[in-house]
C-alpha cells in the first residue's frame, strides 16, 4: 500500500533522522489496533536522496512480520529508485535488532546488489526513538557476511584478491594467502582447491591465526 506523503515530506534522506521524522508521523497515523502490529515498509529514493515513495509491504503481529526479497523490492523497481531504505516498527518499544532482523537484512543487502539497488540503511522505529543499522555500524558488519552471496561471486572476489595479492608478493604466494583466509573463514578444503589451484597437501600445510 502506497503511503501518501505531503509535499513538505518528500525530502532529501540525508541521514536516518531525517527519515524517523516522516515515518514517526506515518506510524503514528495508523490507528490504535495497529500500531500494535508489527509494519515492514520500503522506501524509495532517486539519485539525490530524494524520497521517490513510501510502501507499506506487510503488517503483521505483534512481534512479527513477513518480509519477502521479491514484495520488497517490487515497488522500488517500478519507481526507478537508485537506492532503497528499510524500515519496521516494534511494537513492545524495544528498539534492539533480533537475529531474525539481522539475517533478514543481511539476506536483503545481497538481493539489493543483485539488483542494482542497494540497501542504504534499515530503521528499526517506536513512536518515541529508533535505531539505524547503519548509525550503528552494523549494515557495514552485515556488507561483509558471505551468507546469502552466490557462490560464483565468492569465487570472483576470492579469484580477484588473489591476483591482486599475487601481483605484489608472487602468484602462488597470492593463491596461498588466500586460501588462509577461506580457511579461516571456514570453506572446505575442496572449495578451496578449486578457487585457488592449490593442492589439498599444501593447503593442509597452511597455518591460519
Amino acid at each position: 500500500m502506497n503511503i501518501r506523503l505531503k509535499k513538505e515530506e518528500k525530502v532529501k534522506v540525508l541521514c536516518a533522522d531525517d527519515l524517523y521524522g516522516i515515518m514517526q508521523r506515518v506510524l503514528v497515523r495508523e490507528s490504535r489496533i495497529d500500531r500494535n502490529r508489527e509494519h515492514l515498509w520500503t522506501v524509495s529514493l532517486d539519485n539525490a536522496y530524494r524520497i521517490l515513495n513510501i510502501e507499506l509491504v506487510s503488517l503483521g503481529t505483534i512481534n512479527k512480520t513477513l518480509i519477502e526479497p521479491m514484495e520488497v523490492f517490487s515497488i522500488p523497481l517500478q519507481k526507478r529508485a537508485v537506492k532503497v531504505i528499510l524500515v519496521h516498527n516494534h511494537p513492545s518499544g524495544e528498539l534492539t535488532p533480533s537475529e531474525r532482523d539481522k539475517d533478514v537484512t543481511d539476506q536483503l543487502i545481497q538481493v539489493g546488489r543483485i539488483m542494482h539497488v542497494p540497501l542504504m540503511d534499515h530503521l528499526i522505529i517506536s513512536e518515541k526513538d529508533y535505531y539505524s543499522f547503519m548509525d550503528s555500524g552494523l549494515l557495514k558488519e552485515l556488507e561483509q557476511s558471505l551468507k546469502y552471496v552466490p557462490a560464483y561471486e565468492i569465487k570472483r572476489r576470492y579469484e580477484k584478491a588473489a591476483i591482486e595479492i599475487g601481483k605484489k608478493q608472487g602468484n602462488n604466494e597470492g593463491k596461498k594467502e588466500v586460501a588462509k583466509q577461506m580457511k579461516k573463514e571456514g570453506y572446505e578444503i575442496e572449495a578451496i582447491m578449486r578457487i585457488t589451484g592449490l593442492s589439498k597437501a599444501v593447503i593442509g600445510r597452511l597455518k591460519v591465526e
